[in-house]
């Protein structure tokens, strides 16, 4: 049976486009990981302007998010910058990009599919433009800030080292409680030392404790699908569990507080089959250790950030957050690799978020991305399409609702 590849720090929160896009983001790269990448441009324009210092602005996303934004000179001129958004952690985000032209400011910041273009007044202490990262931008107005008024960015959280390998981990102590009614989002994480969940249904609980699709989950009442659950547990062991430790305890939490037993079965099931190409694979081995940090994020939807991934954990998460059915990993290879992956979304892909402010829609750009299977081969040189196999199941035999906290 296939194993859900669970990232420490890899999460799925769909909390509205942009604070969605960008939380998940903030949970998924690793601080220790974070590092300010730097591209130089020539100044052009007026000289007397100058950009470095500084910049803060507060972006309307439903609820208010500060953005800080610190630009200093370039070696060989130009501009360098790092990126904090202090109300969801302050992690440096990597600025890939930062321009001047004239009175124009550009920033690319790649690591969260991010834009901004704005200008500068006339007195060089605001920039009035708009923040893209998602299908509508917003406006974002950055002012110089000084020593009185720059907001104090946090301290990053302390890094938990890796729980021992060879940890068979219990949760020492777990609180289940119902969803909030009408809270966007679906989210699996780690946060100070608890592994966390949000807006989850036992169909996901299930697939990410043994791997699965939610089709290859048989015989679960209707509550599977809307009764929605709040979960917060503390390991008794000590340390960051990986991704197999995750799903060990989320085995253990089911069968004790849901009374969830099963069996498992062979079933045929409609699939999609990740495969080898005569031409060969055109992803980047990664140099990270089996145990370093994974990671598997959206920028927006159809822009994913692999990192030190086999192919196997991403076909398991693919089937976890992408696609309509399960996917299956025939490539033979691995290794593990680094890549990026960008193509236009249909309405059958990303199905597990709908109702949580995730909405595929269609596109009449010329210059959008190419389709899923056709992405998968001309960016990966790997090939995907649909089959027809006997899978692995697991058939419900008995499970309850939880009992109050």
């Amino acid at each position: 049976m296939r194993k859900m590849n669970l990232s420490k720090k890899i999460v799925l929160n769909l909390v509205g486009i942009f604070a969605v896009l960008v939380l998940v983001v903030l949970g998924l790269v690793n601080v220790n990981q974070a590092r300010a990448q730097t591209a130089s441009q020539p100044a052009a324009g007026n000289p007397t302007k100058d950009i470095a210092g500084d910049w803060q602005g507060t972006l309307h996303v439903g609820k208010d998010l500060r953005l800080v934004l610190k630009i200093t000179k370039a070696d060989g001129g130009g501009y360098k910058a790092g990126f904090y958004s202090i109300d969801q952690g302050g992690s440096l985000i990597p600025v890939a990009k930062v321009t001047l032209d004239g009175t124009t400011v550009k920033m690319s910041v790649t690591a969260i599919g991010g834009t901004y273009e704005g200008k500068l007044s006339s007195d060089g202490n605001s920039i009035v433009g708009n923040w893209s990262q998602g299908p509508s931008p917003l406006p974002l107005t950055l002012t110089r800030a000084t020593p009185e008024t720059a907001w104090a960015i946090p301290e990053p959280p302390p890094v938990i080292p890796p729980m021992a390998a060879n940890a068979n981990p219990s949760f020492e102590v777990a609180t289940i409680k119902p969803s909030k009614p009408d809270t966007p989002g679906k989210w699996f994480g780690f946060r100070a030392g608890h592994v966390v969940t949000m807006n989850t249904n036992l169909n996901d609980l299930i697939a990410v404790a043994y791997g699965l699709h939610a089709k290859q989950i048989i015989g679960g009442p209707a509550w599977f699908d809307t009764d929605l659950f709040d979960i917060e547990g503390k390991p008794d062991a000590a340390g960051q569990p990986n991704q197999k430790q995750t799903g060990i305890m989320l085995q253990k939490l089911l069968a004790e507080r849901f009374k969830l037993t099963f069996h498992h079965d062979k079933k045929d099931l409609s699939v999609y089959v990740i495969g080898a190409t005569s031409s060969g694979s055109k992803m980047t081995k990664s140099t990270s250790g089996p145990d370093d940090p994974t990671a598997f994020f959206f920028t927006k939807l159809g822009n994913l950030t692999v990192r030190n991934l086999t192919m196997a954990a991403f076909a398991s998460w693919m089937q976890g957050s992408v696609t309509d059915r399960p996917v299956v990993d025939q490539t033979g290879l691995t290794d593990r690799y680094d890549f990026q992956l960008k193509w236009t979304p249909d309405d059958s892909q990303f199905a597990q978020f709908r109702g949580t402010g995730v909405i595929v829609k269609p596109t009449d750009d010329p210059n959008a991305p190419p389709a899923l299977y056709s992405a998968i081969q001309e960016q990966l040189g790997l090939k995907m399409g649909p089959a027809k196999i006997a899978d692995d199941v697991i058939v419900i035999d008995h499970v309850e609702k939880p009992s109050d906290n």
